[in-house]
């Protein structure tokens, strides 16, 4: 790229920097440093601020670098994580948002813990709480990294690492000084401008199609190197059975990862009432939902105007589509209109990046201090405030997020967002369902439940084509490889319910039917919630 492309993206860049470090601090003066505050912003938000916020926090790297060129490189079978992506939310909506908001305070482990014994309960969400944030943040990093080797021409290996380990700074920096409250916001700046910078895009890429949208997709068809194959099943997952059992196992990670991502349930807990946390989920479907139909055009568009050869020449995964048709669509490199729109695009993306990786930090910090150090810190020991313990915690977590973004920088981060949903849903999800609807669910169910889906979740992530024995693993020399599916969801998901199941029939404590009410009541009429 140009040095017009390097300077307006890193001004920009530095502007939405410099903005959320002016919010951060503002925030920072202005707050009373209680663990609600923290954590749950004061509980203030209005429906609409926390529905923007949600976008915010949803509509990640993943979703506008990854998706797009997911689409870009296979056509319609990219097209499947626009789709899980967005369905997801009716799971969320019907099932989670209000009995979540109703029963717990911070975290998951808040909504299992109100009816069993805590201490080990605690220690299960908390742990697989933090595995899940911590794969959803190397995807983050491995978008960052991309994104900024593109905009400094592919100059080598420096840029990349030093721009990840900057992003990692700046997300310890927003969770540790502004909580939840700086958090927030910046997530509703983020998504406003990554709204009006998809529209814009959108617009332009019919715009030159003319409106026609038969147009567009012949024309990515023909430009795809694959025909009329681009526009069907089986261009990624039509191969083989196992395949085809990929591409079940991603769709059942992405519809019901959702509910399990602890960085989304802690959302909930920022407004007054489970009222407005439903009301939240509305408005968030209606952002997720316009956003989602864009990048199936910004997809498309990439593969029409740009061409899916050279887009995988940019970037083998396809992470670098929406910027070069930015370049494109603003006159092409070298032009004034190119410059600023992928200047323009570029740094929306960056700040896609910082929003979402200050979400999932504050809320994997949150499942550290609040559920694991609160659990087993010693009764006669030096006692730290949760708050500090989580200000500590974001610093480690960025650190081990920072390790494994350099070491995953090659995967499309779609991909490895698709992880960090099979074990959400295989993890978490089991166990929120149980707690909130069987009668009968004891401590015992719920510890082999979480563990029972985190344990195979990533023992078969390290088992598959991911991360050995395949020329796109993480280690293409090693070959340790036993399972054949890039997804784990459609083996864990199930081995997290049975897990669940087992404990609950097996376990010699009857459960506390007691509790079990009071919570029932809790979550289905908000009386006694926080």
């Amino acid at each position: 790229m140009t040095g017009d492309h390097q300077t307006l993206a890193l001004l920009l860049f530095s502007a939405f920097v410099a903005v959320t470090l002016g919010i951060t601090t503002w925030v920072s003066r202005n707050r009373h440093g209680s663990t609600e505050e923290f954590y749950a912003g004061g509980r203030l938000f209005s429906p609409m601020e926390n529905g923007f916020a949600i976008a915010g926090d949803y509509m990640s790297a993943a979703s506008f670098l990854g998706i797009s060129g997911l689409i870009a490189l296979y056509g319609y079978d990219g097209m499947l994580y626009s789709v899980g992506f967005l369905v997801a939310w009716l799971v969320v909506l019907l099932l989670v948002a209000e009995l979540v908001r109703n029963c717990g305070r911070f975290t998951l482990a808040d909504v299992v813990a109100a009816r069993m014994a805590e201490r080990p309960v605690r220690i299960a969400a908390g742990t697989s709480s933090v595995a899940v944030s911590v794969l959803y943040l190397v995807a983050q990093m491995v978008g960052a990294g991309s994104l900024v080797a593109l905009l400094l021409g592919g100059t080598g290996e420096a840029a990349r690492t030093w721009t990840v380990i900057g992003v990692g700074a700046l997300m310890v920096i927003y969770v540790s000084l502004g909580g939840m409250r700086a958090t927030t916001w910046i997530q509703i700046v983020k998504a406003v401008l990554l709204m009006a910078g998809t529209v814009a895009l959108t617009v332009l890429v019919l715009i030159r199609f003319h409106g026609d949208i038969d147009s567009l997709l012949s024309t990515a068809a023909e430009r795809s190197g694959h025909g009329t194959a681009f526009l069907g099943p089986g261009l990624r997952y039509g191969g083989d059975w196992t395949a085809r059992l990929d591409f079940i196992s991603l769709g059942l990670a992405l519809v019901l990862g959702t509910a399990g991502l602890p960085h989304i349930l802690s959302r909930f807990y920022t407004v007054p009432t489970a009222r407005a946390a439903r009301r939240s989920v509305v408005w968030s479907i209606g952002l997720i939902g316009g956003f989602y139909l864009m990048t199936i055009v910004l997809g498309f568009g990439a593969a029409a105007l740009i061409g899916s050869d050279e887009v995988r020449a940019s970037n083998a995964s396809g992470n670098t589509a929406v910027p070069l048709l930015a370049l494109d669509l603003g006159g092409g490199a070298g032009s004034t209109g190119g410059t600023v729109l992928f200047a323009v695009v570029a740094a929306v993306a960056f700040a896609t990046i910082l929003a979402v990786v200050a979400g999932i930090t504050l809320a994997s910090s949150a499942s550290v201090a609040h559920d694991l150090y609160a659990s087993l810190r010693r009764p006669g020991g030096r006692q730290y405030s949760e708050v500090a313990v989580a200000r500590v915690a974001a610093a480690v977590i960025g650190a081990a997020a920072i390790g494994l973004g350099l070491l995953a920088s090659d995967l499309n981060v779609a991909f490895l967002v698709g992880l960090a949903f099979a074990v959400a849903a295989s993890a978490n999800l089991p166990v929120l369902l149980y707690s909130l609807f069987w009668r009968r669910f004891t401590t015992r169910g719920a510890v082999w439940s979480v563990y029972g889906g985190l344990v195979p979740a990533v023992l078969l992530v390290l088992l598959s084509p991911v991360v050995s024995g395949s020329p796109d693993a993480l280690f293409p020399g090693v070959d340790l490889q036993v399972f054949p599916l890039q997804n784990p969801g459609v083996v864990s998901i199930p081995l997290g319910f049975l897990a669940g199941w087992l404990g609950t029939v097996t376990s010699p404590d009857p459960p506390d039917e007691a509790r079990h009410a009071e919570t029932e009541v809790r979550a289905l009429t908000g009386a006694g919630a926080v």
